[in-house]
């Protein structure tokens, strides 16, 4: 795969992984997606979880957009020309969150909107001994994310929740009409909080070109006892299906090339898994429209979601090339002093050597305790 530098005068160094896929008629949009953005707040470094009439002090602390900003911005740093359609209110928070998504990720809020008298919903997140417990306020937008989104802008890609419509699971009326378009629909469930898992969200697969559920989702859908019996079963009703597993690593069968997948996750001293799922959505996408084969689209799903969980703060974890490529050149540079460990990864993700930048990329920010000035939020 060809990818180019793309720099503008007075502006940063960006690495373009889909150049060589770019003509007149490619669509101006790689990846939309639509949801709620939150500001999140982060407390870490707590020594243990406060209880009622007390008060804990943080050692640090993370404010950053959450929510689906998670999954814009991990698409966005991989290169992904990302396109997202939510509702922002018009206090303070909101033009944090607006700027930092539009001046700083790159994330075209074309479709979004500004509602008077609407105030940005908030998570608070407390990380204690690498778990986490939240406290979230917010109401629902003004008006549907459909009436929002109106006709979506034509893309390589949508990714979507599949959600509860009239007692059933649906995908949003939005998601068809983009696949019309020719949009690979990537699409999730998430959590069951009733316990019913209904199996008729099966049906809406046809609607998808891709589902990514985790292994609890995955088997309590399928009724199996396996994530390896669930995405076996997943694959008869989604041309890829991709079942992650945790510290397992993930699984995929792709029923478009006929490949089928299972590659180990890294081992990693994770601080804040805040976010990370949507890392390794944002990946598999780049991979797909790329055209990697599927174990190469897995790995690197995989290495970019182990790199976000050593940072704190969500969205603003995510990595960049820059980081992918830094562990990859460090990898290599062990491997050759006779590592072991070093070794066996560079003998897994050699495919890296072909895709990282050999120059210098615009680094990425990380989440910040303030909330920023808005002089530092446009600052390269």
């Amino acid at each position: 795969m060809t990818s180019a530098i793309v720099e503008t005068p007075h502006e940063p160094v960006w690495w373009d992984p889909l150049a060589d896929l770019r003509d007149a008629d490619s669509p101006a949009i790689d990846v939309f997606m639509s949801g709620t953005v939150f500001l999140d707040i982060v407390f870490t470094g707590l020594p243990t979880a406060p209880e009622a009439g007390t008060e804990v002090w943080a050692s640090g602390m993370a404010s950053c957009p959450g929510g689906i900003a998670n999954l814009a911005v991990a698409a966005a740093r991989l290169g992904l020309r990302t396109s997202l359609a939510a509702g922002f209110g018009d206090d303070v928070y909101a033009d944090f969150l607006w700027q930092t998504l539009a001046d700083q990720e790159r994330v075209d809020l074309s479709r979004s909107r500004r509602f008077t008298e609407w105030h940005s919903p908030v998570t608070v997140s407390m990380a204690v001994q690498r778990d986490r417990s939240m406290v979230t306020h917010g109401h629902d937008m003004p008006i549907s994310f459909d009436e929002l989104i109106g006709t979506p802008p034509r893309s390589r890609a949508v990714i979507t929740s599949i959600g509860e419509g009239a007692g059933a699971p649906v995908l949003p009326d939005w998601v068809a009409r983009a696949r019309k378009e020719g949009a690979l629909v990537f699409a999730d469930a998430g959590w069951d909080p009733t316990g019913v898992w209904d199996p008729a969200l099966l049906r809406t697969l046809s609607g998808c070109d891709a589902f990514m559920p985790n292994a609890v989702e995955a088997m309590r859908y399928t009724r199996t006892d396996s994530p390896q019996a669930a995405v076996r079963a997943l694959a008869e009703h989604v041309p890829l299906a991709v079942v992650t597993m945790g510290g397992d690593g993930a699984i995929a069968i792709d029923g478009v090339t006929g490949e089928t997948a299972e590659v180990p996750a890294l081992p990693v001293d994770a601080l804040d898994p805040t976010g990370a799922g949507d890392v390794f959505g944002a990946a598999l996408v780049l991979g797909t429209i790329a055209g990697w084969p599927l174990e190469h689209r897995l790995r690197f799903a995989g290495v970019s979601a182990a790199l976000a969980v050593h940072e704190f703060g969500g969205s603003l974890a995510a990595p960049g090339w820059g980081d992918i490529g830094d562990w990859w050149r460090r990898t290599r540079a062990c491997a050759a002093e006779g590592n072991p460990t070093a070794v066996e990864l560079a003998s897994r993700y050699g495919f890296l050597e072909d895709l990282v930048p050999r120059t210098h990329v615009c680094g990425v920010r990380r989440a910040a305790a303030t909330i920023a000035r808005h002089s530092d939020v446009t600052r390269p």
